[in-house]
């Protein structure tokens, strides 16, 4: 699959088949977010892959209720990471990304740049699982810190986001982008 392709025809995908996910598959979509770019190639990224139906139920209640007609439900990636055969969990390692070897910060983002490795890292796994047929939702919405405790993460890490890996069930909503020239400006902001 062309990477273009790729790109633009990947959709986050929130209901998914009972189909098994052979280890392959999953070792495949990990390889490809192994392999993004990071700060001084810290590789700060640690993937938690969890398929206990019961593990995925505890992350899954971690989600954050949505608002919808002045009631509160379960968020939709919820039922996602309880059906999907797989849930990958992206976590980084703090004092990495963003740092001199000896400790000291190289960016006023201090030890958030982690969040920006995490991101390509996640943006190669979902385009990877796109290109095998798979699917996949980014979440962020989430108390971290239970999920932490759920998955035992050590306090030298962070809880960064999360995806369901699995077959999709349906197909994903497009959505609409901005014209290209809202975005984009000439040798200054908004020129």
């Amino acid at each position: 699959m062309d990477i273009l392709e790729a790109i633009k025809n990947r959709r986050s995908i929130r209901h998914y088949k009972a189909d098994p996910v052979d280890d392959e598959a999953v070792n495949t979509v990990l390889e490809a977010a192994h392999w993004a770019p990071s700060w001084g190639n810290a590789q700060c990224w640690r993937f938690i892959v969890v398929h206990d139906p019961e593990i995925k139920g505890k992350v899954a209640d971690t989600l954050m209720k949505v608002k919808v007609d002045n009631e509160w439900v379960e968020n939709a990636a919820a039922s996602a990471l309880k059906q999907a055969p797989v849930l990958i969990v992206l976590c980084a390692e703090q004092g990495k990304a963003g740092f001199r070897p000896d400790g000291t910060p190289v960016t006023d983002k201090g030890d958030y740049w982690f969040m920006f490795d995490v991101a390509l890292a996640m943006e190669n796994l979902v385009l990877a699982a796109h290109s095998l047929g798979l699917g996949t939702v980014i979440v962020g919405g989430f108390d971290a810190k239970k999920v932490a405790q759920i998955l035992e993460v050590p306090a030298s890490s962070n809880v960064v986001t999360m995806t369901p890996l699995g077959f999709p069930d349906h197909k994903g909503q497009i959505s609409p982008r901005k014209d290209l020239s809202e975005v984009v400006y000439k040798d200054k902001y908004g020129k």
